[in-house]
């Protein structure tokens, strides 16, 4: 279990400078031009990983029940989860969509209660009010333009700062709320299902087969985005990237790759509802990076903050199990009884 929490808060840190290096390829490049690098090269990474592990060949000790839900998860995840999110990253940045994103963490919950057997809460309850609640905070925060040109103010008030001196001026960016939350609810569907099928085909299967089943997850997505390439003129659009947004990319991909790694090992020796909400962590790290990198290109609003910090502390909430708090911290015997209550999706 401290092994899983582990890899989940290594899997959040990579997945947190994935986020805020996509965010500056979608600025010049478009989102179909980013998933056909990013996606790919997440096939030589994995096969590597799974090489130098010496856990190569546990691909073919997959079963075809396993291999199957292996692949609908990396087609999920990579290709309609990533697509969706890199749409709602490019219509309104990536903070402003924090803490809706945050709605994955209830579906996943959901999905593991009734399928794997595990159990609600009043913790998960609360944690879940409080995800809730983060996303009505946010949502919507004050119509905001942001400018690379102007001056540089400190603090996390500011929507606008000065660009690296190396980036050129940029148009004034005006988020497009009804585009991105509606892309960030699409990706949900994404990012909820894939964990719920990668616990499915992986669960006590090891930390090796983990890294052969991203690779399998990986193969599957990346013949989803050849296949686009059948489009006419898809291939000429995507050769005609822009070198800034490509060399963004690729260190995005090389992120997102050892970011779901560690994911995908982290699921292989600890359930789901452990997992997930230690991934929530990435949010906060999410706005140290985009304040580091992108202060120009994203929303830095006292309300949106605070409604990522209260659905970070939900995820928190998720985390924590009922034998922990009741050891930790000293209750009155009424308050134990009702943390303690304990509810399971009904077998028949």
């Amino acid at each position: 279990m401290v092994l899983g929490a582990l890899l989940a808060v290594l899997s959040s840190a990579a997945f947190a400078l994935n986020g805020a290096t996509v965010r500056r390829g979608v600025l010049k490049a478009s989102v179909s031009q980013g998933m056909a690098i990013t996606v790919p090269i997440g096939v030589p990474l994995f096969f590597l990983a799974a090489l130098l592990s010496g856990y190569l060949g546990a691909v073919t000790g997959f079963s075809a029940k396993a291999v199957l839900l292996l692949s609908l998860a990396g087609i999920l995840h990579f290709v309609w989860g990533r697509y969706c999110n890199y749409r709602a990253t490019k219509a309104m940045g990536a903070n402003a969509g924090m803490p809706l994103r945050a709605l994955d963490f209830p579906l996943k919950l959901a999905l593991a209660i009734v399928f794997l057997g595990e159990v609600l809460t009043p913790l998960k309850i609360f944690g879940i009010g409080l995800i809730l609640a983060g996303g009505a905070l946010a949502i919507r925060p004050r119509k905001a333009k942001l400018r690379a040109d102007t001056a540089a103010r400190p603090g996390p008030k500011s929507v606008g700062a000065a660009a690296a001196k190396a980036e050129p001026a940029a148009e004034v960016f005006t988020p497009n709320y009804t585009e991105g939350y509606t892309f960030i609810l699409l990706s949900i569907t994404g990012y909820g299902l894939s964990p719920l099928l990668i616990r499915m085909a992986l669960e006590d299967a090891g930390l090796g087969a983990a890294l052969a089943g991203g690779l399998v997850s990986y193969l599957a997505a990346t013949v989803v985005i050849a296949l686009t390439f059948l489009k006419p003129g898809q291939f000429k659009h995507v050769r005609a990237i822009d070198s800034t947004s490509t060399k963004w990319f690729l260190v995005s991909a090389l992120f997102v790759a050892l970011s779901h790694m560690f994911r995908y090992m982290a699921l292989a020796v600890a359930p789901i509802t452990v997992v997930a909400p230690v991934q929530r962590a990435a949010s906060l790290l999410k706005v140290v990076f985009n304040w580091l990198i992108n202060r120009n290109y994203e929303v830095f609003e006292r309300r949106l903050l605070a409604g990522i910090f209260v659905s970070v502390l939900g995820g928190v909430l998720l985390t924590l199990s009922t034998d922990f708090v009741i050891n930790a911290v000293p209750l009155p015997d009424f308050a134990i009884r009702m943390i303690d209550w304990s509810w399971s999706w009904p077998r028949f």
